[in-house]
């Protein structure tokens, strides 16, 4: 049999316009009728009690035919991107682009996110959703090592975040002890819980393993609401200190920073140091991740997260090596939590819900596990497009549904998939014909 007839023909692959109408045509059909009574028919209570609807049927008609074009454009460009004996057909120019755009990505945004408070500082607005989406950051980068490197599906990482919290916000309100003392201290208590939560699902996988974790997640937030005597149960806790620079409070009164460097005093301050003092947590948290990622434990988490036969197979403590991700995670996530609970100055347990580890999780797979950039990218999309559709409040989860939709069409690894290992070898070495006879290896 020759080369060529072994060779599988992507000619015979239907790519002609009529499958390509044929398939948009099926498309809108699913569309129109998925959306017929979502979109195409609005009801409400009336004023008397009743149920009164009205009909919407020209935006159901758009909203079809733009599933319609969608289809034929999305079939176009797989055509155009798909492989061909392993090469793709994208031209060799905007390969080139693409690669020096992603060479150049990250210093971009590392620099820009400096310059944001330069930028924006009289945007309060700009500010907060700024902090917003570096606190997800830091979140998606924790739960990263969990799901991302060691390969364990946790639902319930919203518990570590909660546990960080409260934390900070019992020890600063009850002992009057200030932020940078109780920051470690919450990273270190949820840590501990962490490993508690790493015990009992230590031979649990996949789907039992999601299960358990959220279950995990769902007690937390069940004991934080009952145990009123400590959390404060619904009320949640409030009057939560602020951090201070070195000692110095961020206020305007005579022994404020602002007195003392002899400025004008603004509230922009302290929103300022806030975004810096996320940033830099966050920029720690990518830090450290790296380091472990070439340190023998990282290279555990990769090899669990492939095979854990494999690793065991090749002596590898899977016990510790699962019980150091869930901790380590855990503890970036309730160091994200500490700095949550003095940016806001009040928690409560309605801002520790499932909904949260959704969030998160999902930014850690759309933006491709064990990728770091990729989880900063998701997060900025994810929480930034919220924001950018506030204003339609009709649409907003749609719009967010579909892109996520063709997201995984496109890349169903994530934005910037990574499973390359971190360690391997960059040149292939000869290997003596001695060392691999019978009874030498």
């Amino acid at each position: 049999m020759s080369a060529t007839s072994a060779r599988p023909s992507h000619a015979a692959q239907p790519s002609g316009s009529a499958f390509i109408l044929k398939k948009a045509l099926i498309s809108a059909l699913v569309a129109l009728v998925l959306f017929s009574l979502m979109i195409g028919v609005r009801t409400e209570a009336g004023p008397q009690g009743g149920l009164i609807y009205w009909t919407r049927f020209g935006d159901l008609a758009a909203l079809v035919g733009a599933v319609f074009g969608g289809s034929i454009v999305v079939e176009l460009l797989r055509q155009w991107w798909g492989p061909v004996d392993k090469d793709r057909i994208v031209p060799k120019p905007v390969q080139s682009a693409m690669s020096f755009a992603g060479r150049w990505l990250a210093p971009a945004l590392l620099v820009f996110t400096f310059l944001v408070p330069v930028i924006f500082y009289n945007q309060r607005y700009i500010l907060d959703l700024s902090i917003l989406v570096l606190t997800y950051v830091m979140l998606g980068w924790g739960l990263n090592v969990v799901v991302g490197l060691a390969g364990l599906l946790d639902l319930g990482y919203v518990a570590f975040y909660a546990v960080g919290a409260y934390s900070y916000a019992l020890l600063a309100t009850n002992f009057g002890l200030s932020f940078w003392v109780c920051l470690p201290l919450a990273g270190i208590l949820a840590a501990f819980w962490g490993v508690l939560l790493g015990f009992p699902v230590l031979r649990l996988r996949g789907d039992y393993l999601a299960i358990v974790t959220l279950a995990f997640g769902e007690i937390i937030r069940l004991v934080i609401i009952n145990w009123q005597s400590l959390t404060g149960g619904p009320n949640g806790v409030s009057g939560i200190p602020r951090p201070t620079m070195f000692g110095i409070p961020l206020t305007a009164g005579d022994d404020g920073l602002a007195a003392k460097l002899g400025i004008e005093f603004s509230p922009t301050h302290r929103l300022v140091f806030l975004f810096y003092l996320i940033l830099a947590m966050a920029l720690i948290t990518n830090w450290v991740t790296i380091r472990l990622r070439r340190l023998p434990i990282g290279r555990a988490w990769e090899a669990l997260r492939e095979d854990e036969v494999a690793c065991r197979a090749l002596g590898i403590n899977t016990t510790t090596t699962k019980l150091t991700a869930f901790a380590t995670g855990a503890m970036f996530g309730g160091l994200a939590g500490a700095f949550f609970a003095t940016r806001q100055g009040f928690i409560s347990p309605e801002s520790f819900t499932f909904q949260e580890s959704a969030l998160v999780l999902a930014i850690v797979v759309l933006g491709g596990m064990g990728s770091q950039l990729g989880v900063a990218l998701a997060a900025l999309t994810m929480i930034g497009g919220f924001e950018l559709f506030r204003g339609l409040d009709q649409y907003r989860m749609l719009v967010f549904g579909m892109a996520m939709v063709l997201l995984m069409i496109w890349r169903p690894r994530g934005l910037i998939g990574h499973r390359a290992p971190t360690v391997f070898l960059e040149r292939n070495q000869a290997i003596s014909s001695d060392l691999v006879k019978e009874g030498h290896g």
